[in-house]
């Protein structure tokens, strides 16, 4: 608390009991606390005219308590809180940012891609390790460390002046190249009088060189006998995955998902790989961070009314903005895994569900996005950038590129707002229901060129199902030009459907109709069909059995 100077001599008013004007610390008020000045200690004839004139404490300034314990008045700010305010403000605004800048770099370094994980980058190579045991041959030569001699002096210097073997000893760092010759010389004559001491003499020397050697090559015999074997189990591990068994093609890619978060440690995202051989499709369940993992305060002011500080939240279209910008690197990451352990294109496509599991989340989690991708897709899409990627302020890339691809994304992730996954990883033989658009569509178009129809050309694909156009050649079961419906909607087909399959031929210019569906047609649909030349009907158990003969695979019957 600043107590009020006289303001004729521009001092502070002399206290009684304390120095006077003689004593060498006039003017000095001790530091002992608030007892230094007590309700008694200022009478009528200590605070004069002189030293408080009219308006230097004006009503109310000293009243009763007002110079007590504590000092300052009840329900006012005093100057120094609005100082230690704004000091405090300022280092948290600067906490903040310091999260800030934290996440951004995390955001740069998700879009990084991790080491190549195929079968090719896994092979062991089996490189022979040198003998490095005791030498008999003798003590270390100056020879083997002495730096390269002086040159005779017979050629000139760029100066004019001899350049004799005098002027190269002379060179400093000829110098100091000689004395680090000479301590690796000492030190190797010092192990090599340490072996001596240790195995005794020369023929002890010699025994214990030859056992040496001896287990030397125990080893390295040990050690390739170790890498080929690896090697045929991976080779072993590669003919499974050519041939699409599951759990060959589930560890390759679980090890390269694994392998993609190395440039993000601090962030684990694990990811489950489920893989289905009737469709050759890889459905991949990535665990996502917390939308929580924004910084959610851009910085602190004081509070307008005292009394401490309020957050300046940072704005919700931003922070939602950051976090699916990093959802989208890691799917995109995730993707470009999967993409390059794949080279030997076992996989026809891949679904990627990403969950945010949690307090506020249901028991399976939250699914945020979803990705729906084949193999062409992935192919020509650049999934992560070429150089170094962006943290800020080009937010907008990788998301970009994942709604570019078959996918959907939530539009909040803080409410959350889930999404239907395209497809779900469950039993080992699906049912239809469980497949994505992509991977029916995929199902019913190989089905169909084993039946003879070759061209495909989509018309129309969604959840439930397509519309396409082939051709088929001659001498298949089915030559000449169709228009193909397959539907895997719940329920039956009825004739409506059937005659608006009637009217595609028709517009199609198109030979026959064929509709495939999962459950069954109505007699209205069967009997229409019969009555139409060109129209053929597939239900549901029909297209299992189909499935088993042309494709060997297995699909679950509906409900």
């Amino acid at each position: 608390m600043q107590y009020p100077q006289s303001r004729s001599t521009g001092r502070f008013p002399r206290i009684p009991g304390r120095q006077g004007p003689d004593d060498p610390a006039e003017g000095l008020v001790p530091a002992q606390g608030n007892d230094a000045l007590d309700a008694g200690t200022l009478d009528a004839d200590t605070l004069d005219a002189d030293t408080l004139d009219e308006g230097a404490l004006d009503e109310g300034a000293l009243d009763e308590g007002a110079l007590d314990e504590g000092t300052a008045t009840p329900g006012r700010e005093e100057p120094g809180d609005r100082d230690r305010d704004t000091r405090l403000a300022r280092e948290r605004t600067a906490t903040a940012a310091a999260e800030l800048a934290r996440f951004l770099d995390l955001l740069s370094r998700a879009a990084r891609p991790g080491p190549a994980v195929d079968f090719a980058s896994q092979r062991r190579l089996y490189e022979p390790r040198p003998y490095t045991g005791p030498d008999p041959a003798g003590p270390p030569r100056w020879e083997d460390f002495a730096p390269p001699e002086p040159p005779d002096g017979s050629e000139d210097t760029p100066d004019g002046s001899d350049a004799g073997p005098g002027r190269r000893l002379l060179d400093p760092a000829y110098q100091r190249e000689r004395a680090q010759a000479r301590l690796r010389h000492q030190r190797a004559l010092r192990e090599w009088r340490e072996q001596q001491e240790l195995l005794g003499d020369g023929g002890a020397l010699q025994d214990r060189v030859h056992r040496d050697r001896i287990e030397h090559e125990r080893a390295e015999l040990a050690r390739a006998r170790a890498v080929e074997e690896y090697n045929a189990t991976l080779d072993e591990c590669h003919r499974a995955y050519r041939a699409g068994e599951p759990a060959a093609v589930e560890s390759l890619l679980e090890r390269a998902l694994a392998a993609a978060g190395h440039a993000t440690p601090d962030l684990p995202t694990a990811c489950r790989a489920a893989y289905r051989p009737l469709t050759r499709t890889a459905v991949l369940d990535l665990e996502l961070p917390s939308p929580q993992i924004v910084p959610s305060v851009a910085g602190y002011r004081p509070a307008p009314e005292g009394g401490g500080l309020e957050p300046v939240p940072r704005p919700d279209s931003e922070r939602a903005t950051h976090y699916l910008q990093l959802a989208a690197r890691l799917t995109l990451r995730a993707l470009h895994a999967v993409a390059a352990a794949d080279s030997d294109e076992v996989l026809s496509g891949v679904v990627l569900n990403g969950y945010v599991r949690g307090p506020g989340t249901p028991p399976g989690g939250s699914c945020l996005l979803t990705v729906d991708a084949d193999r062409d897709d992935l192919a020509r899409t650049r999934l992560l950038p070429a150089g170094p990627a962006p943290a800020a302020p080009d937010l907008e890339d990788a998301l970009a590129v994942l709604r570019a691809l078959p996918s959907t994304v939530t539009p909040d992730p803080y409410g959350p707002v889930a999404v239907p996954p395209h497809a779900t990883a469950g039993a080992a033989v699906p049912a239809a229901a469980d497949l994505s658009p992509a991977e029916f569509g995929r199902l019913v178009r190989e089905l169909l060129a084993r039946m003879g129809l070759d061209g495909w050309t989509p018309r129309l694909q969604g959840r439930d199902g397509l519309v396409a156009v082939a051709d088929g050649t001659d001498g298949t079961a089915l030559p000449g030009r169709w228009v193909v419906w397959a539907a895997r909607r719940p329920g039956s087909v009825d004739a409506d459907a059937v005659r608006t399959l009637d009217e595609a031929v028709t517009e199609e210019s198109a030979d026959g109709g064929l509709w495939l569906t999962t459950t069954h047609f109505t007699p209205e649909a069967a009997e229409l069909a019969a009555a139409e030349d060109g129209l053929l009907l597939i239900d549901g158990e029909r297209l299992r059995l189909l499935l088993r003969t042309h494709l060997g695979e297995e699909l679950a019957g509906e409900g």
